[in-house]
């Protein structure tokens, strides 16, 4: 592939821009590893046909500029393409895609950013029409994720899916961006052999990263199980990339997680213990976030990770109800949800935490917490609480809903323990809630209120404590 630097002497951006339609961003973020144009190709949809669902075309550009961003890439500009019928050969069609090439010289650009899945047959006719790289929206994301991720298990887990992606292509990767910015670039840095690897390679190495995630699976079991005996309920957030995840979890837990204004800042579960009003101590869980289209490849990957909200007692989808997208990033997660084996509709673990509410006007604002506070009047619903993450506005309604279902069904019980018996006492204190207690004849007595299965636990472990 030519040297950006040895292709013909561009037109002036200016001009090109005037005789160009779209939308023109300027990414933030320095160092800037390179200039990209963005193009979203426009199908006809279920926009066509008035589903209240379907993404709008420029909440979908700015997503696609945003994600370009998130690797520090300069966008100039950005368009949406409308397209009647898709072009085997290059998806837009000949007339168009002579077009991109030319606005590649004009703007400079190293690469082009096609928001849609791009064939391994339409990836090189456009590379040949347009003489730079070109990446459609899985690539995009792949690529993000092998910046983003830090632990040895999400490095695992981008490598696997980028692999899967990359064996029908068996493409260079943005080797002209690695020198400048370094990361994954796909499956590592410039020089790696991984980069030459041919399809039985490939094979090889999907085969030990398959073995190395399934004991990543075995050993998140063992932890699973080991809270559970424990006692300790795994609540589990999810939503939207950019939704407020990581903010929502600092401010529960007061963990220092990643929680920037950017798309996939956190990649890498963390869980953090919490104890709640009651006393009781739950495990929450910050996930990845979700985004439309998701590559199938990185579902299958990040299988290890999402098993912990298949495992949740709670689940916790974080929606940015200031969005104007809002209702179509709720139901892209409530698919991913469903290729998981949860329904999100019908399933009572599924609580909506509407966040940014403190980004809404003062009057939807109101009109939302009024229908909220109506639905729990009339059906006593639990299923939607409206917060901010950021200024915490509504966080101790949170708190006060996550105690009420933690603390549901839970029996009462009076126990004699001996104060010798230390512990049994801290037993009860770290999973249960001492409504009382009375200190006499070296025993210690007590009204615990105890969830059912604690409850069990407590009498198979310290037999003889409850009072007759």
């Amino acid at each position: 592939m030519p040297d950006p630097d040895d292709r013909p002497s561009p037109r002036s951006t200016a001009s090109a821009s005037r005789s160009t339609p779209g939308i023109h961003a300027e990414g933030a973020g320095p160092p800037s590893a390179g200039r990209a144009l963005v193009f979203l190709p426009l199908l006809p949809t279920a926009t066509d046909h008035g589903d209240t669902t379907a993404r709008q075309p420029d909440a979908r550009l700015a997503e696609a500029i945003a994600l370009a961003q998130a690797i520090h890439l300069e966008v100039p500009h950005a368009e949406v393409i409308r397209i009647a019928r898709p072009d085997p050969a290059t998806l837009f069609g000949r007339g168009t895609a002579e077009r991109i090439g030319g606005m590649v010289e004009a703007f400079h650009a190293d690469l082009v950013v096609i928001d849609h899945a791009l064939s391994p047959v339409q990836q090189r006719n456009l590379e040949r029409q347009c003489m730079v790289k070109v990446i459609d929206r899985t690539g995009l994301i792949l690529e993000i994720f092998g910046e983003r991720a830090r632990t040895r298990e999400g490095q695992l887990q981008v490598e696997l899916a980028a692999l899967t992606y990359q064996r029908s292509r068996l493409v260079r990767s943005w080797t002209h961006l690695e020198r400048q910015r370094g990361g994954f670039g796909f499956l590592g840095g410039p020089g790696e052999s991984q980069l030459e690897l041919d399809r039985r390679l490939i094979a090889e190495r999907i085969a030990r990263l398959k073995t190395d995630l399934e004991e990543v699976r075995r050993t998140r079991k063992l932890h699973r199980s080991a809270r559970q005996r424990g006692g300790t309920p795994l609540v589990a957030l999810v939503g939207y990339t950019n939704a407020g995840k990581s903010t929502l979890f600092n401010r529960l837990s007061g963990a220092g997680v990643t929680a920037e204004d950017m798309l996939f800042a956190t990649l890498d579960p963390t869980v953090r213990r919490i104890v709640l009003s009651s006393g009781k101590t739950i495990a929450l869980s910050d996930t990845v976030g979700f985004v439309s289209e998701l590559p199938t490849q990185l579902v299958a990957a990040f299988r290890a990770t999402l098993e912990e909200v298949q495992a949740a007692d709670l689940i916790l989808h974080v929606r940015d109800v200031s969005h104007p997208d809002s209702a179509a990033q709720k139901a892209d997660v409530e698919s991913v949800l469903a290729d998981l084996g949860i329904d999100a509709a019908n399933d009572p673990r599924v609580v909506e935490v509407l966040n940014k509410t403190d980004q809404m006007p003062a009057t939807a604002r109101g009109a939302l917490h009024m229908r909220l506070a109506n639905q729990r009047m009339l059906d006593g619903d639990e299923r939607a609480v409206a917060v901010s993450a950021l200024t915490g506005e509504g966080l101790d309604e949170l708190m006060e809903l996550l105690d009420r279902r933690m603390s549901a069904g839970r029996r009462v019980l009076e126990l004699s323990v001996n104060l010798s018996d230390g512990r049994a006492l801290a037993w009860l204190y770290e999973h249960g809630q001492v409504l009382d207690r009375r200190d006499a004849d070296g025993q210690a007595h007590l009204h615990v209120a105890l969830a059912p299965a604690d409850a069990a636990r407590f009498e198979s472990r310290f037999a003889g404590q409850e009072s007759p």
